[in-house]
């Protein structure tokens, strides 16, 4: 993975934008969206970009770059029709230590802009590493007509209402069952019924947990899509020997790992409400089976 996806905290990021001109003007119709503080530095600017300025959104330099600007920012964006000066620019910032991003020139940035889809407090980020950015924004038109817009008041929603679930359940297990509730139930809507469905979401917190097995034989990439979301809600990873690259990349990222421990220990788990997933040969996935009639197999092409 060469490029990391992270996101950036915007309040008070010193952003220089050199250029004006309509590669400028795309890449302001997403930075004004932020928190940033934005300096355009051009010798021409257009209708667009002023507009931004006389709606105090952004401050222009109408002049030519020159070396002594590139310092005291913590991102520059290099928008310019001259490639050597966007590449001589580049070159500078990276030597004084400023995340750089010259467009169109993979070679010279930084940093790459991923295509984004907004939805207020949930944000999607898109990335070929720049390889293939026409084929991003395919994937970006996909994801743009599956995420409802009602995910954006959904969201107000529930960042509303983190600290009063984080008053009334102790401990990180039950705020993260409270949550799976609220969302089985209200799914992505958000309507006159919103509130009730998290109110209801306090009243069913009591269950008994889950154990998923696989087979160390089974070939990951073919399990069901179906097992995708029961792999992201674990508690516990328990395997006899260590797991695959393939599976580590499905399960949940922070869960718990250790090795196989003993049928007891897995039962009084069970019922204190884990979710685990054992990982073993065929002979002992039998033992288990045999043991835990209520787990789940996950197979490929099935549960």
């Amino acid at each position: 993975m060469q490029y990391f996806p992270l996101f950036i905290d915007t309040v008070n990021l010193n952003v220089l934008l050199v250029g004006a001109g309509d590669v400028a003007s795309r890449k302001l119709a997403l930075l004004t969206r932020t928190e940033a503080n934005i300096h355009v530095i051009a010798p021409e600017i257009n209708p667009e970009v002023r507009g931004y300025a006389d709606a105090g959104r952004i401050l222009i330099s109408e002049r030519n770059v020159v070396h002594a600007d590139i310092q005291n920012y913590d991102l520059v964006y290099l928008a310019t029709a001259n490639d050597s000066l966007n590449a001589e620019l580049a070159t500078l910032a990276t030597a004084r230590g400023i995340w750089v991003n010259a467009v169109d020139n993979p070679a010279f940035c930084r940093f790459i802009t991923p295509s984004i889809v907004d939805r207020g407090r949930l944000v999607v980020a898109i990335s070929t590493a720049g390889a293939a950015p026409v084929f991003a924004r395919t994937i970006r038109s996909l994801l743009e007509t599956s995420l409802p817009q009602s995910l954006k008041p959904l969201f107000d929603f529930v960042a509303d209402r983190r600290v009063e679930v984080q008053d009334k359940l102790d401990s990180t297990s039950k705020r993260r069952l409270f949550w799976e509730r609220f969302f089985d139930t209200n799914g992505d809507r958000f309507d006159n019924r919103t509130a009730e469905h998290y109110y209801n979401a306090f009243d069913s917190l009591v269950s008994r947990g889950e154990i998923l097995l696989i087979d160390d034989a089974t070939q990951i990439d073919l399990l069901p899509l179906a097992a995708i979301p029961l792999l992201q809600r674990l508690d516990w990873i328990y395997s006899q020997d260590e797991v695959s690259d393939a599976l580590t990349e499905l399960v949940r990222r922070d869960a718990n790992r250790g090795s196989l421990p003993a049928l007891s220990e897995l039962s009084q788990q069970y019922e204190q409400g884990a979710r685990m997933l054992l990982v073993a040969d065929t002979q002992k996935i039998n033992q288990l089976k045999a043991h835990f009639p209520m787990a789940k197999h996950l197979r490929q092409g099935a549960l």
